[in-house]
């Protein structure tokens, strides 16, 4: 028994790096192994809703009043990355009168804010909701930048003490005497100023104790130490429109289904989403069909989807977990809520305890419930201050407002850049230099993109993800070169040049799958800007290996290395691998 036992966090998403910080803060050794970057798995690909409880008002009502308590938390100690754009359920013709009565019901039972409003109220808060709708239930959702809570959970842990490893992924769990006593991870080179052990390189990192936090990978890690846990991954597509049709989250108040949601986020709004059982987490089918039944299921509810611009497409992967024997066969009837398993109990294997299922909006309630766990297991009483204690960023939010007031609330500039920094904002914008804005679309300034590249090093990917430069309508077609030129004078132009090509590789995946009216020639203009401009393009005739045009013209299913088989992995539309992609927003 020890008063500061060291604990091994695997996965680091919203769950594994807001179980770092609660360990660390309440005093125990922490270190977190990612085997990508922060948010490389479910958490860097949801639709961003901060859930209000009312889409489990009627079928869930435990989880319901889970999501409202963490809600309000969430809005006290993240501020810097809520925006709390309130949330409408709307009722068509076809949509049951006595499920709406339910939702209704069920969310004032839950404790859930809710007010019934007629179909003209609701249009004063959305004027482009269809015509045909006859009222609607307003409840408080909003959005929140999974990207900007997790880098905070993680700042917070480190700030604590917790070493986290990103970039190290596990590829054994150690089994001694029956009981588990850490992992094994290899290294990978990641981008960015974060120093990485050397790539290819093992270390086998001993502990008191190992949480298994990888979310839908929770079996892969299971299976390493001779345990099952059947998390039954399901996938689902978010489709990424132009611009804020809609400033509130809209929600279809019928039964579960596809295409029900709408979240507004940053300056477009995201389209959600299907939900369908895949047996690999990292390799399933991307399917077109998919990207379709969003535009026209949920152009019912706001005609104008039908006319604005898609701008990209990805997919994500639902941790879902049910007990043994529960024999569910629709995964949209496998229970939302987390369960916590200690394989001691379960299994007589001592020293880990992985946790499954649940929801982004409560992961900080899950974090909380498995860091009890582990103290329990080493006697240990410290109490949990997460729900108290602001994370980095989110200290002083009436910073905003004092900048709000500077910049004046018609400067989108200004605004924008404030709600990305929180209480930083004083420290990153006032630097007495010349602050021009990077990236139009996101209204990104140099000041940000510098503070952005001061904490990232030369990973423009990372740097995006902070900083949404490169996120908005032309996809980084005309900022990404911008971005690169701020690496300079600290990195070397092959650094910039590398760093470029990767931004550009990661802003054409999701776009391939949006490429019709408007946003094909944007996509054809990027092209030709960085062909033409940078000669991105490069020279086919000086190309060692011939084009294998099959990638391009056959779809899936076709292309260099796979044959025709059309198995699992075959090359992609675009020539790429048809794998997940990650990070994508």
């Amino acid at each position: 028994m020890t008063d500061s036992p060291h604990v091994l966090v695997v996965g680091g998403g919203s769950t594994g790096t807001g179980i770092a910080r609660d360990l660390a803060m309440r005093g125990l050794g922490v270190t977190l192994v990612e085997r990508g970057n922060l948010t490389h798995g479910t958490t860097g690909r949801m639709h961003g809703l901060l859930h209000s409880g009312g889409r489990y008002a009627v079928s869930d009502q435990p989880s319901a009043k889970e999501c409202i308590e963490e809600n309000r938390v969430l809005r006290d100690i993240a501020a810097h990355c809520v925006e709390m754009t309130g949330g409408l359920f709307v009722q068509k013709p076809d949509d049951p009168d006595d499920y709406f009565q339910e939702k209704l019901d069920g969310c004032r039972e839950c404790g859930i804010p809710a007010e019934e409003l007629t179909a003209d109220e609701a249009r004063e808060i959305e004027p482009y909701l269809a015509k045909d709708v006859e009222r609607a239930i307003k409840v408080p959702d909003g959005a929140i930048d999974p990207f900007r809570l997790c880098v905070a959970n993680a700042a917070s842990a480190q700030e604590y003490g917790a070493r986290i490893e990103t970039h190290a992924e596990v590829v054994d769990v150690l089994v001694e005497g029956g009981e588990v006593v850490g992992v094994e991870v290899e290294h990978d080179s990641g981008p960015g100023k974060r120093v990485h052990r050397t790539p290819g390189s093992t270390e086998k990192i001993r502990a008191d104790y190992v949480v298994n936090a990888s979310g839908a990978w929770a079996g892969q890690i299971g299976e390493m130490a001779g345990v099952e846990v059947a998390v039954r991954p399901s996938k689902g597509v978010m489709t990424i429109m132009n611009t804020r049709q809609v400033d509130t989250v809209v929600n279809r108040c019928r039964p579960k289904g596809d295409a029900d949601i709408i979240v507004p986020h940053e300056t477009t709004v995201i389209l959600g989403t299907t939900d369908e059982e895949v047996e690999d987490p990292d390799d399933y089918p991307e399917e077109q069909w998919e990207v379709d039944l969003m535009i026209d299921t949920l152009s019912e509810l706001v005609p104008i989807l039908k006319k604005a611009r898609t701008i990209r497409s990805f997919w994500g992967v639902r941790p879902l977990y049910e007990p043994p024997g529960t024999g569910t066969v629709d995964p949209t009837d496998i229970t939302r809520d987390f369960f916590l398993l200690d394989h001691e109990e379960r299994d007589d294997l001592p020293g880990m305890t992985s946790i499954v299922g649940g929801k982004f909006t409560t992961y900080r309630m899950m974090a909380e419930k498995i860091s009890d766990h582990v103290c329990a297991q080493f006697g240990i009483t410290a109490t949990c201050r997460t729900a108290d204690e602001p994370l980095p960023g989110s200290e002083d939010f009436s910073v905003l407002r004092d900048y709000m007031d500077e910049f004046g609330l018609r400067s989108p500039i200004g605004r924008q850049s404030v709600q990305r920094l929180g209480s930083r904002a004083d420290e990153v914008l006032k630097t007495g230099e010349p602050n021009p804005v990077v990236c139009d679309c996101e209204a990104v300034t140099r000041a940000e993109i510098q503070d952005g590249i001061s904490q990232s090093g030369s990973d423009l990917n990372a740097l995006r993800i902070r900083t949404r430069a490169s996120m908005g309508n032309c996809q980084g077609g005309f900022c990404c070169h911008r971005m690169a030129a701020e690496l300079s004078p600290e990195y070397d132009e092959p650094t910039a040049r590398e760093a470029l090509d990767e931004l550009f590789q990661e802003r054409w995946k999701g776009e391939r799958h949006a490429l019709w009216g408007e946003q094909l020639s944007q996509a054809m203009l990027n092209y030709a800007l960085h062909a033409t401009t940078m000669n991105l393009d490069g020279d086919p005739a000086a190309m060692d290996e011939a084009l294998d045009f099959a990638a391009f013209d056959g779809g899936a299913g076709v292309g260099a290395g796979e044959g025709e088989s059309g198995q699992s992995g075959a090359t992609a539309a675009d020539g790429g691998t048809r794998k997940h992609e990650r990070g994508e927003r």
